[in-house]
Parts: C-alpha cells; structure tokens; sequence
C-alpha cells in the first residue's frame, strides 16, 4: 500500500520525507520491523517507542510515525518521518486502513465487562457457526478464524495483531466476528478505527484498578465502548446491574435490555436446576440447556438477546441454546468415582466468586459440604485480595488459599494479603494455606467426601502459571483428574 493512502487516515501534523513510497507492512514492536515496514513509535506505560526509532529505521522501515514534536530526525535520513498528535489514537484506523478496512465486510460484535465475556463471545460464535455462517472469534482463551484456533495472550490484543487478524477473517469469508472488549484496549485506543455492528453489556464490578485505578475510571473505559458504537447499532445491556443503564446512555445505537429480576426486552427465570443444567423460562418459552448458575442464565440471556438483535428468529436462538457447552474453564465440572464433584471456574474478583459459589450452595445438597481453592495473581489489584478470601469464607465450609499466576511476586507475600481479609476466630478455623496449588488441590480432593463439592478458582480455562516472567505448564483440570484417579 502507498504511504500517501495511509497518510490521507491519520491526519498528520507534519510529514518530512516522500510520501511516495510502498509500505509492506506495519508494526509498533521495533524488533518485528523488516525492510518495507512501517513503524509506529508509541509512548507506552513501560517504555516509550520512540527510543527505537533508530533500530527500527537499521532494520530497514520507510517510515515513521511518532508523535514527540522534540524528536530529532537525523540528516541524512531516507526514512519518511510522520509527525501525528498522538501515536496511540492513529496506530488503530491505520492498522484497519492497512488490512483492509475488515470491519466493513463483516459484522463485528463487541462484549465488554467485568465477568461473562468469554462466555457470551464464545457462545455467540458457536451459535452463529451453527447458524451455517463462517465466523470469527477474538477472546481470553482462543482466537479463531472459522475452525481454524490461533492462540492469544490478551483479552483484546493490540490494534496491529487486531486488524491483522481482522482482516484474514474478512479475507477468508467470514460473515461475522465476536470479540471480547477489554476495559484496557479502550482506554488505550486499541479499538480505535472498529466499526462494531453490535455491543453487549455484562457487568460492572471491582477488577483491574492496579491500571485504572479508580472504580469510576474502570466504568468510564467501559462506557466508552457504547459512547463509540454508531447509529444503525445494537446494544444490548443488563438491567440488573446497576451500570446497565449508565453505559448506554449516550450511544447512538439502538438498546435493548435483558433482565432475570425485572421488566426488559429480553427476560428470563430458572424453572429447574442441578449441577448437570437448567430448565429455563426465556421470552415465555422453556428451553433445556447445560449450564449452571443464575451468572450463567444472564450470560445465555445477553446470547438470546443478541442473536435476536442481529436478526434471528426466538426459536432457532433457544434450540441452539439447548446444544451448547460450557465455555473452557467457566463452571466445568468433573465428577470421581464416588460422587465427589469439582468445579473449575475462571471467577478471579470478589463478585465472580460469590455468584459462583452462591449457585453451588442453591444447589448442593446437605450434608454435602463446599470447599474453595483460590488465589489472587501477583502484580494485579492488591486491594481485592482481602476481599477474595472474604468472599471465599462467606460462602465456604473449608477454604484453601493457594497460589494462582504470582508472576513477579512472592506467592506467600499475595497468601498473607488474602489472609488479612480473614478476622474473626470461626473464619480461620475454616482456613488453610498451601503455597504449592497443585498440593492445595490434591490436599482438597483428599479432603472431600462423596456428596461434597470443590470449586478450584481462579485460573480456569489456563494451562499454565506465570512464575518469574516464565510460564510453567499447568493445568487444574489435569491436577483434579490425577487426584480423582479417572
């Protein structure tokens, strides 16, 4: 593609240098840059882009957008130098422009919120394909192009990896796409340039103030997802969440909402439950499915909503519904031999861990007792730690504070800030703590009488734990099925 075409989407303050040059390619990670590339210099949190200008035009880039007016462009450079207002704004309607422009040859849906994207996301793009139609899907666990699985280490990946991905699905004819919309890919302009056709709200609880900081500022970056959708849009939005209303007041799109508590567009009620499914009441109609919890009937409610939304007729939405799974590490259960049954869940906030222990206690049955696993990640929020294990202990007849990702911080040191939110004399006699989690699990299953249930949090869909900068292979589901020996 020509600079000069890509010039005409990011509005320069100053170009010095020819315009008239071929751009192979785009990167803003300088050691991904080859002859022909160009490099974008974005000032990020940890080190600022534009201290690589030099090796990026080494290795061979034709040109180069950055945004620090101080820059001194060297003078005998053949590098075209762009100068913009802010890197971190262009280097999205770029990225699109460059491969493309995806989202205008398929419908993008966007989910966002504190719990249940993944599920909704994934949930949508099995439904869809089912539908008959090709799809795509960027999530926490997966991104996928049709059948084809293309691993991910973000929620929302940056603009480049984005709109590259975008645009092979686009290019192999997929008529629609699902993505997980972090609170961070938001706030920091990764969406940037995205048409979404479509945008679902979840919830809105306490998660990631080590990056936002506030509460406020963490539903703000959320907000600002609908502030961008445009008109001839959906939103749906739940109306049991207190936020529900706040995120879309300002949207230009069209909202619907879907409540279990109260009037909506989209309703819902649990007629039966047990730890193999529900029995369910949507819109007037029963329908079966294969998933546990009142958090999850929200999240198959916000699916139904949407697909409606999108132009699917009630009925063909529920007897989808009724044919899918679990997501990966959302309340997947795995049953011993002796009737013992442990629940792997992702729930890593206060709110996710109560609404997943608050469905196992509907539905346990006494004397069956529930024992909790969980951790916190290191170099994360630190102020919900405390409240984790309160949460824990609240809902919990036996407790085990373990390690979940430490990453760059001692695993006892996060076990202590847990063990802080623990105060009274009963609370403790119900705690333990083992610093090694696949010792806190097997000591857990050792633990457990038949009828009893274990929920082991945390970590989820994650083969892995992130220790030193380093990830070490690790699975809970395979640590639970050692220890029930099937």
């Amino acid at each position: 593609m020509q600079l000069s075409e890509l010039i005409k989407v990011i509005k320069p303050v100053r170009v010095t240098g020819s315009e008239n040059v071929e751009v192979l390619d785009v990167a803003i990670d300088s050691r991904q840059v080859r002859p022909g590339h160009l490099f974008i210099a974005v000032p990020g949190t940890q080190v600022d882009g534009h201290t690589f200008i030099p090796k990026a035009t080494e290795q061979g880039a034709v040109a180069v957008v950055y945004c620090n007016p101080e820059f001194t462009i060297p003078a005998d450079s053949n590098t075209t130098f762009i100068l913009v207002e802010d890197t971190e704004r262009v280097v999205g309607p770029l990225a699109h422009h460059f491969f493309g422009d995806p989202t205008e040859k398929l419908d993008l849906i966007g989910v966002t919120g504190t719990n249940g994207k993944t599920t909704i996301a994934t949930l949508l793009f099995k439904m869809f394909r089912r539908f008959g139609y090709k799809c795509g899907l960027c999530s926490t666990v997966c991104n996928y192009i049709d059948d084809e699985a293309i691993p991910t280490d973000h929620t929302t990946p940056d603009p480049i990896t984005l709109n590259r991905l975008l645009g092979r699905m686009a290019n192999e004819g997929c008529r629609y796409a699902f993505m997980e919309v972090s609170s961070h890919s938001v706030a920091q302009h990764r969406i940037a340039g995205l048409t979404f056709r479509g945008g679902i709200f979840t919830n809105l609880t306490r998660d990631h103030l080590d990056y936002h900081k506030t509460v406020e500022a963490y539903r703000d970056a959320k907000k600002g997802f609908f502030d961008m959708l445009p008109k001839g849009a959906f939103a749906v939005t739940n109306a049991d969440d207190k936020n529900g209303l706040f995120m879309t007041q300002n949207t230009q799109a069209t909202v619907k909402t879907y409540s279990l508590r109260s009037m909506a567009d989209f309703r819902a009620r649990i007629l039966e439950e047990g730890f193999d499914g529900m029995q369910l009441e949507i819109d007037g109609r029963e329908v079966c499915v294969q998933f546990i919890g009142r958090f999850n009937v929200s999240n198959l409610l916000a699916v139904y909503g949407a697909a409606v939304c999108m132009g699917k007729q009630p009925t063909d939405v529920l007897v989808a519904l009724s044919t899918l799974r679990p997501v990966n590490g959302r309340f997947e259960t795995i049953r011993s031999k002796d009737g013992i049954t442990a629940i792997i869940d992702y729930a890593h906030t206060p709110d996710a861990l109560d609404n997943v222990l608050a469905t196992i206690n509907e539905i346990l049955k006494k004397p069956g007792q529930c024992i909790t696993v969980c951790g916190a990640g290191g170099n994360r929020d630190k102020g919900k730690r405390p409240l984790m294990a309160q949460s824990a202990v609240r809902a919990s007849d036996r407790v085990i504070i373990t390690s979940d990702n430490p990453r760059f911080e001692e695993p006892q040191d996060i076990i202590n800030d847990m063990l802080a939110g623990i105060t009274t004399v009963e609370e403790k006699r119900k705690v333990i703590s083992i610093v090694d989690r696949r010792e806190a699990i097997r000591t857990a299953c050792t633990l457990a009488q038949p009828g009893d249930v274990i929920l082991i949090a945390g970590k989820g869909h994650e083969d892995y734990q992130e220790i030193k900068g380093v990830k070490h292979h690790f699975d809970d589901h395979e640590v639970v099925r050692e220890a029930f020996e099937i």
